[in-house]
């Protein structure tokens, strides 16, 4: 540890008081993400998406998911990221915001996790929104940082209409 960065071990997370959250993390890029695994509702394959016109940049389109159409949201556009071509680690993970179920493709699902609250720590700002408007904070395990996103800022029905 280097000057008072914080980084906590599986066992330092287990052993903690509090508050624990329970996490989904993912990685778009080289960096990695994490919502809170009670919005989520299921992970899947990417499976063959039907474009709709006029729709937001970031949305990638709609699929058919047991009966049930809905929006999905291409995270890398969301984030102003350069696209890439999906592989077979890519993954759209279907979350429930706002009584609205959609889906947002990632590069790869990573794991499932507990994290304490007094664990994370505010989000840096920049000044400049974009992105960092949906950051919840930014928790540091086993010497990597998880990017924290808050789904209601990020996927809120004023957003992505």
């Amino acid at each position: 540890m280097r000057g008072n960065e914080q980084q906590f071990s599986r066992e330092d997370l287990e052993g903690s008081d509090g508050e624990v959250l329970q996490l989904v993390s993912f990685r778009l890029g080289k960096e990695e993400f994490a919502i809170d695994i009670l919005g989520v509702q299921e992970i899947i394959r990417l499976v063959e998406i039907t474009q709709v016109p006029k729709a937001p940049s970031y949305v990638e389109g709609v699929v058919n998911l047991r009966g049930k159409v809905i929006p999905i949201i291409n995270l890398r556009s969301r984030f102003g990221l350069s696209l890439v071509d999906p592989t077979k680690d890519t993954r759209i993970i279907v979350v429930e915001v706002e009584h609205a179920i959609l889906g947002f493709i990632v590069d790869s699902v990573e794991e499932v996790l507990r994290l304490p609250e007094a664990f994370i720590e505010p989000s840096p700002t920049s000044g400049r929104g974009g992105s960092d408007d949906f950051h919840k904070g930014v928790g540091r395990v086993e010497g990597r940082l998880l990017i924290l996103l808050d789904l209601q800022l990020l996927f809120g029905l004023s957003k992505v209409a």
